[in-house]
């Protein structure tokens, strides 16, 4: 079903700007949950930190964000990739961790996120596998290598521009979903309104963001932006062709988002060799996903693929290019 949380106005700002917040989606058990998860998953990373003379404190007795604050100024390590739901686009091994979950594919899943992407992608739901967990601490706390997209700022890009040529006409979602607050001092995200119009993308340069991601050059984004807060429980939705960056945290806790992303069954996702899932179809019911453990072995899955064969193809961009000069 279509979601009572947006208005026909809704929907039309969203075609017109190429954004829109939606407060409400998820409930307070459903963000319990993905945070009891997590701190779990902490656990076990401080530990194996710990194993390894990389932490003296396991400080075990504080909450899940003063937590990873904690551990992040003592370690200044990257701990993205082990809380990531994807794979990296690069040196995938048998052994690379990602995090696929019962609590976070209850949050892919969870129907009230279903109706909003139903509302603009329609009622044969596809879960594409372009998708990441963000946690980000104050920047200033992390070393300088250990600084990615993950953990950090995030430079202009366009969904559409990280995806392959495959997926340009399909019309994908991206609901970028708060599970903290997120205002200017902690890192929301930035966009550029319209920016979707007219249908087409800017360069996008390899390498040249943190981690070495895929940015576009500052140089070509001369449209006014504005930021975009965000309450906990509530989304900002983009055009897959919507400018967009964020800000660097610079407060004192953690920011925490997950980006996600739907579609119509049946279409290229622009990113092949990583699994999507059928989330809602009311045509075939027997076509949808219902177990974890199914989504979580199609990672690994994957991950046992790409060890095996070496890394697909990701990117559409040329380094070389002028503009990336």
């Amino acid at each position: 079903m279509k979601s009572p949380l947006i208005t026909p106005e809704m929907k039309a700002q969203f075609e017109e700007e190429g954004y829109l917040v939606v407060n409400g989606i998820l409930d307070d058990a459903t963000i319990q949950a993905v945070t009891d998860d997590y701190s779990a998953k902490l656990d076990e990373v401080a530990r194996l930190w710990q194993s390894q003379g990389k932490l003296q404190n396991l400080h075990s007795e504080l909450p899940f964000g003063e937590r990873l604050v904690k551990i992040t100024r003592e370690a200044k390590l990257s701990w993205g990739q082990h809380f990531d739901i994807s794979l990296p686009q690069a040196g995938v091994t048998h052994d690379t961790p990602f995090h696929a979950s019962k609590a976070v594919f209850d949050l892919l899943t969870h129907p009230r996120l279903l109706d909003v992407a139903e509302t603009f992608v329609g009622p044969e739901i596809y879960s594409n596998p372009i998708q990441h967990t963000r946690i980000k601490p104050p920047e200033r706390l992390l070393g300088k290598d250990a600084l990615n997209g993950l953990n950090a700022r995030v430079g202009w890009h366009q969904d559409q521009g990280v995806a392959l040529t495959e997926q340009d006409e399909v019309p994908v979602l991206t609901v970028w979903l708060a599970i903290t607050d997120a205002n200017e001092e902690n890192g929301c995200l930035c966009v550029v309104p319209r920016s979707h119009r007219p249908p087409e993308l800017k360069s996008h340069c390899p390498g040249i963001g943190l981690g070495g991601a895929l940015e576009v050059p500052a140089k070509l984004v001369t449209e006014e932006s504005i930021p975009v807060p965000v309450r906990r429980g509530g989304a900002l939705l983009l055009h897959r062709r919507t400018l967009h960056s964020s800000l660097t945290n610079q407060s004192e806790r953690i920011r925490w988002s997950f980006d996600l992303r739907y579609q119509p069954t049946g279409l290229p996702t622009g990113r092949p060799a990583f699994p999507g899932f059928v989330a809602r179809s009311p045509r075939n019911p027997g076509s949808e996903l219902k177990d974890w453990r199914q989504w979580a072995q199609l990672w690994a899955d994957a991950r046992t693929r790409i060890a095996n064969e070496g890394t697909p193809k990701f990117n559409r961009w040329d380094a070389s290019a002028p503009v990336c000069a």
